[in-house]
């Protein structure tokens, strides 16, 4: 497939980096027209904000602290949306209207604007060879959450019809795919291999189905290459119900393209910090979206960006797909620790590099290492750091100094190792 959705796939990466950047201010504005942004953001000049530095001094915006805004601000009979929204409803004095509201575990609500494909989904489908006229057994949820809906606006905007299967009544909608044999599905992998096995036991075909966008769910090499082998071409697409698409696979099968409607960065966990490509960190996203402004929107992902660009063609920057969490928050002897704190901890010395925070031994009975990279470390700096550890953490800590590069690459600042059987 080296066809592209548009011509903004094989843009110079410069010429999108730019436009990227030129787009920002704007954004920003419009972030702090809402009352949530306008609060986080204040005092920021928008006009100056043009560069991934000045991006990265703004304060990142956690899932967490969305959802305890919203709270906060329904218990005190206010906006649900708990001022981050642009759009909404009469009765909530928004001027601009949204055309779905949607509900996510928490619970968070997220609007829908009518732009066309609002949650940008059709690219990830194209990607998966997607294509107008193709009929869509969609078994994502049509209630209470956007999947549902995110993948139907995005395969409406390639041309595709749609079934709305949603999710559960396998027998069903298996006996849809028989009746309308659909050229491709969209849903989650798991749902798909369970659908297959049905049909092998109820003795059904499915000869029409060759194409899957899959996504919500893990999707590990073994259900891929099984799908292939019935004929059937997955590809995965990452995203969530507040920023819409992040990334896409494509037939290169090396890693997930951005997408073209997001700012995305890569940042220490428990931290707002960039780190070096190829380091994995949190997903941070700025979602080019007028009716729900999200400014540096952290994902709680973990991710790293990939070297080059996609054999495809697709020049826009890559990330390894989904790759844990990075709340890595742990409860050490009745103290909560949290990763912020392992940050405040290195950012006081800053002979360290990498850190991580290993919590052996079993409940009760547990002890925190401070494993740190130093390049060259100076007389007492293990003491030191470990005054700092009681200072910030209230705990006490052991400090291993380690030679750089010795700590895995995969995004943990914390580690609880203890035995809890």
């Amino acid at each position: 497939m080296t066809e592209f959705y548009d011509a903004l796939e094989t843009r110079d990466p410069a010429a999108r980096e730019a436009a990227l950047m030129a787009a920002l201010p704007a954004q920003i504005e419009r972030a702090q027209a809402t009352p949530a942004l306008g609060e986080i953001l204040r005092g920021v000049d928008a006009r100056a904000v043009t560069s991934r530095a000045a991006l990265a001094a703004l304060p990142v915006t956690r899932k967490s602290e969305l959802l305890a805004r919203q709270k906060a601000a329904r218990e005190a009979g206010g906006d649900p949306f708990g001022g981050f929204s642009a759009i909404g409803w009469t009765a909530l004095g928004h001027a601009r209207t949204a055309r779905r509201v949607f509900q996510s575990p928490g619970p968070i609500y997220e609007p829908e604007g009518d732009a066309r494909d609002y949650w940008r989904f059709g690219r990830a489908l194209f990607a998966a060879g997607l294509r107008a006229g193709d009929l869509v057994h969609n078994s994502f949820s049509y209630h209470l959450t956007p999947a549902g809906s995110m993948m139907e606006t995005g395969a409406h905007a390639i041309g595709c019809t749609v079934f709305a299967g949603g999710v559960g009544n396998t027998e069903l909608q298996l006996q849809a795919m028989a009746e309308l044999k659909p050229q491709a599905y969209a849903g989650t992998p798991s749902f798909l291999r369970i659908a297959l096995e049905k049909a092998d036991e109820l003795g059904i075909r499915l000869p029409s189905l060759t194409k899957a966008s899959v996504g919500g769910e893990a999707f590990p090499p073994a259900l891929r290459d099984a799908l292939r082998a019935r004929g059937i071409e997955a590809y995965q697409s990452y995203g969530t119900a507040d920023v819409g698409l992040i990334a896409y696979e494509t037939a290169a099968r090396e890693g997930l393209v951005l997408d073209e409607g997001v700012i995305v960065e890569i940042v220490r966990p428990g931290t707002g910090e960039p780190v070096p490509d190829g380091e994995v960190g949190e997903v941070v996203v700025t979602v080019l979206n007028p009716d729900y402004p999200l400014v540096r929107f952290g994902t709680g992902d973990l991710s790293a960006i990939l070297p080059g660009t996609c054999p495809t063609g697709r020049t826009n920057r890559r990330i390894r797909g989904w790759m844990g969490r990075a709340d890595q928050t742990a409860k050490v002897r009745g103290m909560f620790v949290h990763p912020s704190q392992v940050a405040e901890i290195v950012r006081r010395h800053p002979e360290i590099g990498r850190a991580r925070l290993v919590i052996e031994g079993e409940m009760a009975n547990d002890r925190m290492t401070l494993q740190a990279e130093v390049a060259a470390a100076a007389e007492g700096l293990a003491q030191a750091v470990a005054a700092t550890i009681r200072d910030v953490t209230k705990l006490r800590g052991e400090v291993a100094l380690v030679a750089p590069g010795t700590l895995p690459n995969d995004g943990k600042v914390i580690e609880d190792a203890r035995k809890y059987d």
